[in-house]
């Protein structure tokens, strides 16, 4: 059994992960049930760096908490608009203000397109992952959704 440790305190990302990869005989436990506290600052200006800097504190965390290492999985993920230049990007949750206002998000970015024609409002969904073994060896993966 392969036991990883999500690196996100977000339950829905939580729910998304374990949909996604429900390998035959890997688990995949949240910070809270491993007992692990991690929430380092994103301050990275690339969602590579973000997802790094998320999946080593976890990886830190969980060495110390358990007192052994384990496999730890970091993502970070947003919205990269063409007419605003790439943003919101590496600030996708927090675009408004307040992190995880989805709706207050939604809001400035169509204020932000004001008057951008409907043709120029091309975007894509971006989304990093960084894995790291019991080791600390780390394998990323980037994906995009037009």
């Amino acid at each position: 059994m392969k036991e990883v440790l999500i690196a996100t305190n977000n339950a829905h990302k939580v729910e998304e992960i374990r949909t996604a990869l429900n390998f035959e005989g890997w688990t995949f436990t949240t910070l809270a049930e491993a007992g692990v506290t991690s929430d380092p600052a994103e301050d990275a200006d690339s969602f590579l760096g973000n997802a790094r800097i998320k999946a080593k504190a976890a990886w830190e965390a969980a060495k110390e908490a358990l007192g052994h290492p384990v496999a730890v999985l970091a993502d970070d993920s947003g919205l990269e608009v063409d007419a605003l230049d790439g943003a919101p990007g590496v600030f996708s949750s927090r675009y408004a203000g307040e992190h995880g206002d989805d709706a207050a998000n939604n809001a400035k970015l169509l204020r932000e397109l004001g008057e951008t024609p409907d043709e120029e409002r091309t975007a894509r969904f971006v989304c990093t992952l960084v894995f790291l073994d019991e080791n600390g060896d780390e394998t990323d993966a980037h994906g995009t959704v037009e």
